[in-house]
Order: structure tokens, then C-alpha cells, then sequence
């Protein structure tokens, strides 16, 4: 599985920003799928994950109301709206999927569940 994340860039705080990560070669309709960020001097962070057969995203709480994550699986891309970003949100984006698995308790959250990963997209919000 190969990603290719698209859609960062320089914005005002408020704004807003749609992220975009397409995936190729196999995927694993089945498997999950994810947004971690990293902001300057920090380590990876969960953003948001969700399964290619869809149902309900799973979101850090404090990014909840602000951050929406989506898929077209026909067109196997994910998404993450970015609403009413903040200074605090500017860090490197980076999308993730994982194979088929079982998942435990708040695995999805961890960057050790995802097998593969896109090259990140910097977001830069300006106060």
C-alpha cells in the first residue's frame, strides 16, 4: 500500500483546510485507516481513524467538533476537514492505514497498530 497525502499549507487561524490521502497498489478494504500530526518538537499524536467500510470516525477529543474525517472508498482516499484551525494545530500530517486486524481497546490510536504510511503534509496556521 502506497499513500500520498496532499493539502497542507499556509492559512489564517479560523480558517479552514481539507487534507486528502490516497491510497494504491493493494489495500485491505477491511482495514482502518487514520490521521496522526506532528507538531514542532513533539512526537506523532492521534488525529482521527476510521475503517475503509465506513461507519463512525474515532477522534483525540480535544481536535472533536473542529475535525472531521471521511473516505470514498471507490476512490480509495481519505479526508480530514480541518474547521476553525488554530496556531496550535500547524504541525506535519500524516495519514496511516493499517491491514486487517483485531482491534483492543484504543489500539487505533497508536502508531504501532498502522502498517503503512504517507509522507505528510506540513499544515502552517498564522495567528
Amino acid at each position: 500500500v502506497q499513500l500520498q497525502a496532499s493539502g497542507g499549507g499556509l492559512v489564517q487561524a479560523g480558517e479552514s483546510l481539507r487534507l486528502s490521502c490516497v491510497a494504491s497498489g493493494r489495500t485491505y478494504p477491511s482495514g482502518s485507516m487514520a490521521w496522526f500530526r506532528q507538531r514542532p518538537g513533539t512526537g506523532r499524536e492521534f488525529v482521527a481513524s476510521m475503517t475503509w467500510t465506513g461507519g463512525s470516525p474515532f477522534y483525540t477529543e480535544s481536535l472533536k467538533g473542529r475535525f472531521t474525517m471521511s473516505r470514498d472508498g471507490a476512490e480509495k482516499t481519505m479526508y480530514l476537514q480541518m474547521d476553525s484551525l488554530k496556531a496550535e494545530d500547524t504541525a506535519a500530517y500524516y495519514c496511516a492505514a493499517a491491514r486487517p486486524k483485531t482491534r483492543y481497546g484504543r489500539d487505533y490510536a497508536n502508531t504501532a497498530f498502522y502498517d503503512y504510511w504517507g509522507q505528510g503534509t506540513q499544515v502552517t496556521v498564522s495567528s
